[in-house]
């Protein structure tokens, strides 16, 4: 497949279709769905898949098939986490382990790999202020309700 991945009609949809291609009328759907969470998150990624989920589903772009794609999200998270807190904890530059000679720690390297690979995900998401611009609610859809404002602060 050559060029750009194609776009979520759904997002399409959302962007008010700025492009004014036909949509895909017979893109499959599902309803908006927080998946179970894998047994095989550590913590981290476990917490990072809760707050997320609930950012997601409230945007109402989770769904039962986004499972995979969110562990992985979680999973990069996590190992971007534990790789931040190493290179605190050694610093950007260490020594070689055979001559002693500086050089990046491999931590680094971990952190930022594992950070790229979230950017990615994060975009796919629509979890970046770049990706969510793009985003146009229908018309009330996500109004603040004064009533709902009073109740929350009662």
């Amino acid at each position: 497949m050559r060029g750009r991945k194609p776009k979520p009609t759904a997002l399409k949809t959302l962007e008010g279709n700025p492009g004014k291609r036909p949509l895909n009328a017979r893109e499959p759907h599902a309803a908006p769905e927080v998946p179970d969470c894998p047994e095989h998150l550590d913590d981290v990624a476990r917490a990072e898949w809760f707050r997320t989920a609930k950012v997601l589903l409230d945007m109402g772009l989770l769904t039962l098939a986004d499972r995979s794609a969110l562990a992985a999200y979680c999973v990069a998270y996590s190992r971007w986490v534990h790789a931040e807190e190493q290179v605190k904890k050694y610093g950007t530059i260490v020594k070689s382990p055979a001559k002693g000679f500086p050089m990046k720690s491999p931590y680094l390297t971990v952190a930022d790999q594992a950070m790229e690979a979230m950017r990615k995900l994060m975009v796919e998401f629509g979890l970046t202020p770049s990706s969510r611009s793009r985003i146009k609610l229908p018309e009330g859809a996500g109004a603040v309700d004064e009533f709902d404002l009073f109740l929350e602060a009662g």
